[in-house]
């Protein structure tokens, strides 16, 4: 008993600690800004994993600018409810539509893509948000390892098959959510499919370097195109995206006190991806990194050319682009 209130008073003194911390942040933040008002009106924006979290706060933060939002999800029940409550939230915003897209299975990827080429006269910007977190060692569909298959094969066939339409479209923007993880990620070519050890962390990492080297090679080949690309990293947010992180019961207090009190919120999550794509501050502006909003320095593994381009050959391989 004394343990179980010892944990419980540390966890409302992490809260209340936090709580100013939050507050004080928010307050001072130059991130925080605020969405013109139709500064989206015409453009048709594309984000995937729309339905929760990162990508829900980014298309409800959109739809206010008068965007025509598509809701890229997995999940079609989820996404239309998602879809009721954004239109209850902001109903004299912009336009809704919503479309099934399974990242995790290349069918599905191409099946989204042939829809919205069919029904599509021009597509303004592409967020690849969605991303699995921390899964325990399972394959896609197409026989890849998860974490891989979703957060960076998926997106990487999704955005090539959307690439003549972005161009088409142009000026035209393509922006990849990725995380500060990707700092303890490597790209192991030997075993790209995690076939020969797997960690859920060293997985997660290493997708989250890969879009990062993905969109500075996708950049070089879109120079004088007119499409832009930039990743972000969204800082530490609460979502459901830790799923499949196993959390002691006697923990649980305190992590969600500091959760509460330390992660941002999916608003604040967002706030660099509605940045990038719509801000006229970064038009023309491509194959950089952000963070709050603000361009960010990389790590040199992270800026490796070559190995940008050779994970480009292979992934366009994997995915079958190329036989």
């Amino acid at each position: 008993m004394a343990a179980g209130w010892s944990v419980l008073q540390v966890a409302a003194a992490v809260a209340l600690g936090g709580g100013l911390v939050l507050v004080i942040r928010r307050m001072m933040s130059g991130s925080v800004r605020a969405a013109a008002s139709a500064l989206m009106r015409g453009k048709t924006v594309i984000i995937t994993g729309a339905n929760s979290g990162i990508g829900r706060a980014t298309a409800a933060a959109l739809l206010r600018q008068e965007a025509r939002v598509i809701l890229a999800c997995r999940d079609r029940d989820r996404a239309e409810e998602a879809a009721r409550e954004l239109r209850l939230e902001a109903p004299d915003t912009g336009d809704i539509v919503l479309k099934q897209l399974d990242l995790s299975s290349l069918r599905s990827v191409r099946a989204f893509c042939r829809e919205i080429l069919e029904e599509e006269p021009h597509l303004d910007v592409l967020i690849n948000n969605a991303g699995v977190f921390h899964t325990p060692y399972i394959k896609t569909e197409d026989g890849f390892e998860m974490q891989f298959g979703v957060n960076h094969l998926g997106h990487f066939l999704l955005t090539h098959l959307l690439l003549g339409l972005l161009k088409s479209s142009s000026p035209s923007r393509i922006v990849v959510v990725s995380s500060k993880l990707y700092k303890y990620g490597e790209i192991n070519f030997d075993d790209l499919n995690s076939e020969k050890s797997y960690s859920r962390s060293f997985g997660y990492n290493r997708s989250k370097l890969a879009n990062i080297l993905f969109t500075r090679e996708l950049a070089r080949r879109l120079e004088g195109t007119g499409v832009t690309v930039n990743v972000l990293h969204p800082g530490v947010v609460r979502t459901n995206l830790g799923r499949h992180i196993s959390i002691p019961t006697l923990i649980k207090p305190l992590f969600n006190a500091i959760s509460w009190a330390l992660f941002k919120t999916p608003e604040e999550g967002a706030l660099t991806s509605v940045y990038l794509a719509s801000s006229p501050e970064v038009e023309g502006v491509s194959g950089k990194y952000f963070g709050n909003c603000k361009e960010e320095e990389l790590l040199p593994k992270a800026m490796d050319d070559l190995v940008a381009r050779k994970l480009w050959d292979i992934s366009e391989v994997m995915v079958g682009l190329i036989k």
